[in-house]
């Protein structure tokens, strides 16, 4: 009983329903169980030049291999995505953009292009 690989893999047939059953599932909230020891990881923010490199990937799937790990050993585990940290390079592009030196907390996302 052998099946012929595509030679180019595609989501859409490999995924289709699947993250509709994970949603349907709840699998991105923790368990609520109050016996289990809490456990997040959260995930950082992309960072402000939009260009995503090898270490974006290498970092969430490290992420994602923990998260699995800790839910199988009974943790209450959460994979929580992060806020803008105001890093050094938005300072520095909100600077060029308004000519003031401080800028207050931002609660909300800005578009400066």
């Amino acid at each position: 009983m052998s099946k012929e690989l595509s030679p180019k893999y595609n989501p859409a047939e490999v995924e289709a329903g699947r993250y509709q059953k994970w949603l349907d599932a709840d699998v991105f909230k923790p368990s609520g169980d109050q016996k289990a020891k809490p456990y997040s990881i959260v995930i950082p923010p992309p960072n402000v030049t939009g260009k995503l490199h090898l270490g974006h990937a290498w970092d969430t799937t490290l992420q994602d291999i923990i998260i699995r790990q800790k839910r199988m050993q009974g943790f209450d585990t959460l994979w929580l995505p992060g806020m803008d940290t105001l890093g050094l390079r938005l300072r520095l592009r909100l600077r060029s953009v308004c000519g003031s030196k401080e800028f207050p907390a931002m609660t909300s996302v800005v578009n400066l292009s």
